[in-house]
């Protein structure tokens, strides 16, 4: 930084301390520009808080967003198309009934009825993928990208605003002792961030038509994902209702159990209560013998080398997700890449893929 601009930055300073230690009056702004900063204020703090609210209400799984997190930040890494990533409840939910369902046959009404609650679960998860990257898309992504320039360039503007006014007031306080034309310079300086500033607010403040559009966007996607999960389910409703239906009018069938068969309970004195029983087989194999056999050994697992990242497996995972990586209990894994505080990337079995970071135990950390 040059002497000038040293010099500057102390009479900001010395100014700011004078005001709000010595009391010292600065330069008021008029009554317009402040509330239109107030309208601003409430503004920024409205989207931002909106923005979390609507992840929260798309994926209330605190788990699930983290992973949505992780997922985002790999796909643009990648550059693939945006989609949400990862699996809705109704989804997995829809895949354990079909799983069951399959499982029960088609002779069981309840395994018939769980296939068809099945295909509906899955159908209401693609209308939420639907739901979600609608939202995502004219919702979420306009106001982030208010968030991230409109909304913080007029907080560029009103610091430097605030930086100027420091430096026109103290300069103000030494007139007489400074150049006429420095303190004609700063004024100058003052009144340019002044229009900036307030220009920059009220082209916000005068176009948020285009927010009240997004939420109306916000609504549309909202209405159409109930329209359709409104007709699934209207669907589900009547096949199950044909299937109580149609199993009330069938006739039941009797159980017939079998005839018992007969035990002979031997003699009374050499009965103990309960039935005979034959005497257990015995093997041809010693003692001897058996204690000699070597225990069976496992195969041990690849171990990475001392020195390189790596972890070791608590859990299981099973990948729900491209991209992710399977292992089981016990597996040492090859860190490659921290993605976020959550999520690792990783090597096993030359594979390479995604992990979340609860599932495993960090033996050689990562190079900072």
């Amino acid at each position: 930084m040059s002497v000038a601009g040293l010099k500057k930055q102390f009479y900001k300073a010395s100014q700011l301390v004078s005001e709000k230690v010595g009391g010292a009056e600065g330069t008021k702004l008029d009554d317009d520009f402040k509330e239109m900063e107030k309208k601003v204020d409430v503004t920024s703090k409205a989207v931002t808080e909106v923005l979390v609210r609507t992840i929260e209400y798309l994926q209330p799984n605190p788990a699930s967003r983290a992973k949505l997190t992780m997922l985002n930040t790999v796909s643009k890494i990648r550059g693939q198309v945006k989609n949400p990533g990862y699996p809705q409840s109704e989804g997995l939910l829809g895949e354990c009934m079909i799983r069951h369902g399959k499982e029960l046959g088609g002779e069981s009404n309840f395994g018939d009825a769980l296939l068809d609650a099945g295909e509906s679960m899955k159908r209401l998860a693609e209308v939420k993928d639907s739901l979600d990257i609608e939202v995502k898309q004219n919702f979420i992504d306009p106001l982030q990208n208010l968030c991230d320039k409109d909304l913080k360039e007029i907080q560029h503007h009103l610091k430097k605003l605030e930086g100027r006014r420091l430096d026109f007031d103290y300069k103000k306080k030494r007139q007489g002792k400074i150049p006429d034309e420095e303190l004609r310079q700063a004024l100058e300086k003052f009144e340019e961030s002044k229009e900036v500033a307030e220009t920059s607010m009220h082209n916000l403040l005068e176009t948020d038509i285009e927010q009240v559009s997004q939420l109306s966007a916000l609504v549309d996607a909202q209405l159409d994902y109930h329209r359709q999960a409104v007709q699934i389910l209207e669907e589900l409703a009547s096949k199950l209702k044909r299937r109580v239906r149609d199993a009330s009018s069938r006739p039941r069938r009797e159980y017939k159990p079998r005839p018992r068969e007969s035990f002979d309970l031997g003699e009374p004195e050499q009965s103990n209560g309960g039935l005979p029983c034959a005497a257990p087989k015995t093997t041809g194999v010693s003692s001897s013998f058996r204690s000699s056999e070597k225990p069976i050994q496992t195969p041990s697992r690849s171990m990475p080398p001392l020195d390189q990242p790596s972890c070791k497996a608590l859990y299981d995972f099973e990948p729900e997700n491209d991209g992710e990586l399977g292992f089981r209990e016990g597996d040492l894994i090859t860190l490659t890449n921290q993605i976020d505080e959550n999520w690792y990337e990783g090597m096993l079995h030359g594979q390479s893929g995604f992990f979340p970071l609860s599932y495993v135990e960090v033996l050689v950390p990562l190079p900072q």
